[in-house]
């Protein structure tokens, strides 16, 4: 992720008459996981400060304690030079229309050039008006299914706050963690794999009729050199055929040592470089 996420503050999140204080909550949840911090709530209806808002936080409670109240939305935007409205209807008028992924890196161009921005979210139950859409610069809007174009004030500032944060990454695939780098085994490891789990198969008649081994022995190899295997998941694999071609529940592994297990370990140990007697010449 790039520096310029501690560097730069993020656009002011606008409530517009909030009208319960668990969406407001949850609205500062939303802001907290992708970085932003500056909530600001016009005339929200129940007052503030709001307890049910806290408890819907989630600990976000560094959000809630700097948020700040406005009587109205003129105020409330008044220091900022950049602000978008967020609505999910057509309205009247020639202003721009932006997605979210289009809107973040204007916001965030305009706030690493240390301009003040901000972006109105309207009423639960009615979203912006008119006026006040028309106080904005651009129109951001959400590309939902018009049959149910309905949004959760926090799930619309989740959009926003999910594209404010993408856009500070180098990449869009950047995550904040990755999986384990795997080098696959080398073929030698997975041949003798194969080699020994069809010895294993053979010994107990598994390739019938005779004459279809061949096909059968190649569609085994296909299924088990598809994956990739590591050399630690080899060693597994022929720890499993090991167990299952040399001992039995009458013999399990660990009480004796069978002769066919025997056999199979000589020419293998008989490999194997012999070291030196302490005290000889190298």
């Amino acid at each position: 992720m790039s520096s310029e996420q501690n560097e730069v503050n993020g656009p002011a999140i606008i409530l517009v008459e909030p009208q319960m204080g668990e969406n407001i909550g949850m609205v500062a949840r939303a802001m907290a996981n992708f970085g932003l911090s500056e909530l600001r709530l016009v005339a929200p209806r129940d007052g503030w400060p709001n307890e049910a808002a806290r408890a819907t936080a989630a600990k976000a409670d560094h959000v809630i304690d700097q948020a700040t109240v406005f009587p109205t939305l003129e105020e409330a935007i008044a220091d900022l030079t950049y602000v978008l409205a967020t609505t999910a209807r057509q309205r009247d008028g020639f202003k721009a229309v932006l997605a979210p992924v289009e809107a973040a890196p204007v916001l965030r161009a305009r706030e690493t050039a240390a301009e003040r921005t901000g972006i109105l979210f309207g009423r639960e139950r009615f979203g912006l008006s008119n006026e006040e859409v028309g106080r904005a610069d651009a129109i951001v809007t959400f590309p939902i299914d018009p049959a149910f174009a309905s949004l959760n004030i926090a799930q619309a500032v989740l959009l926003m706050a999910y594209e404010w944060m993408k856009s500070s990454l180098a990449t869009e695939a950047d995550t904040p963690f990755r999986g384990p780098d795997i080098t696959p085994a080398p073929r030698e490891e997975l041949h003798g794999l194969l080699d020994h789990l069809e010895t294993a198969l053979a010994a107990r008649g598994y390739f019938r009729p005779e004459a279809k081994k061949e096909k059968m022995v190649d569609r085994l190899r296909a299924v088990l050199t598809r994956p990739g295997f590591t050399l630690g998941e080899i060693k597994v694999l022929r720890g499993i055929v090991s167990s299952l071609d040399y001992f039995s529940p009458s013999e399990p592994r660990g009480v004796g040592y069978p002769e066919r297990k025997q056999a199979a370990d000589t020419p293998r140990m008989q490999r194997q470089p012999r070291l030196a007697p302490k005290g000889d010449d190298a």
